[in-house]
């Protein structure tokens, strides 16, 4: 079963990818959240509260269908929490039948081996946790001492890919975990990445000298890794040398098109620190703001630390400049779809 999911997806990957090479006019990767609170509560982290209820199931439904409609090729749950939302199951069953990729960013606690079972069902396709320090502490209660069992019921019962995402920056006390956290996942047969964070704020500091050896070990180690698991949370990487620096990126950031992020609300936004741009309703959400989008430099671009956004913008990188004078996006709003 393993063996025909893995082939499946692999072919269903190089479809989509052939299909955004061909045209712009569609999402590659969407992050949708169904439900904004979140079961542990990270210093670093401003994407979750404590008293959200789930998004209804009939309006992250009509959600699905809509990214559908526009011919996404991936969708992607996070939040908060995404595995608290009761019906999670039942959307990655619909992604999956609307012909899209299905994929999952969780910090992992409420994983079980019957949990994992019921995913492979859903037909997911890719998981991704961070985990951001050995031990728990006031930071982040993602740590790998914690995460452990379940890191080894994903190795033993998963039929989805893994990716495990150390971190560097944002106030985590012991860089040198992420060496560790890199090695453990490695072990288990996991892809692995490295990220660097934003503080509480969202800003962005450059790493400490002991920071950034960690960050260029593992650097390497990743580098110098076939990887037999490879997955939308990996690849891509280059852009992360400058901003371990604290420099930043020449590039063309493609969020709003070829990106999107799905908050609670049912608003586009660029991504997750870019809240109400353009914060437009996804209801009404069309190929021409996909092509504005597209097309429209972002200002918070050259520090951005958004490993997704990158790595679907690369898709680009040889096409289409982008310009000052090519629309401008309404501004925020209220409406909910």
């Amino acid at each position: 079963m393993r063996s025909y999911r893995k082939v499946s997806r692999k072919l269903r990957s190089v479809r989509e990818f052939a299909r955004g090479l061909a045209a712009t006019d569609h999402p590659l990767l969407v992050h949708i959240v169904p439900i904004r609170r979140c079961n542990i509560d990270c210093g670093y982290c401003n994407e979750f509260d404590k008293v959200s209820d789930p998004i209804p199931l009939e309006t992250m439904l009509a959600r699905l269908d809509k990214l559908a409609g526009l011919g996404t090729s991936v969708v992607a749950f996070s939040g908060g929490e995404p595995m608290l939302h009761p019906d999670l199951d039942t959307l990655i069953r619909r992604i999956r039948l609307r012909g899209m990729i299905a994929g999952l960013i969780t910090n992992g606690y409420l994983l079980s081996p019957k949990r994992i079972h019921a995913l492979n069902d859903a037909g997911l396709d890719y998981l991704q946790i961070s985990i951001d320090n050995v031990e728990p502490d006031e930071i982040s209660k993602k740590s790998l001492r914690l995460l452990d069992k379940k890191l080894q019921w994903l190795a033993e019962h998963a039929h989805f890919d893994v990716n495990i995402n150390s971190v560097v920056g944002g106030g985590i006390k012991n860089p040198e975990d992420a060496r560790t956290i890199n090695r453990r996942a490695r072990e288990l047969g996991f892809s692995t990445s490295i990220g660097i964070i934003h503080d509480g704020s969202g800003l962005l500091k450059p790493l400490g000298a002991a920071e950034r050896a960690v960050f260029d070990e593992v650097m390497r180690l990743i580098n110098g890794q076939r990887q037999v698991v490879k997955n939308l949370y990996s690849g891509i990487r280059n852009f992360q040398t400058n901003l371990a620096d604290g420099k930043p990126n020449q590039w063309q950031c493609r969020a709003g098109a070829r990106y999107l992020y799905i908050c609670e609300d049912g608003l586009v936004h660029w991504c997750s620190q870019q809240r109400g741009c353009p914060g437009v309703p996804l209801a009404t959400y069309t190929i021409a703001d996909i092509r504005r989008e597209l097309l429209a430099p972002k200002w918070c671009a050259p520090m951005c630390t958004i490993g997704c956004v990158h790595r679907v913008s690369t898709m680009d990188f040889w096409r289409k400049p982008q310009r000052q004078d090519a629309g401008i996006a309404p501004g925020p709003v209220s409406e909910v779809s």
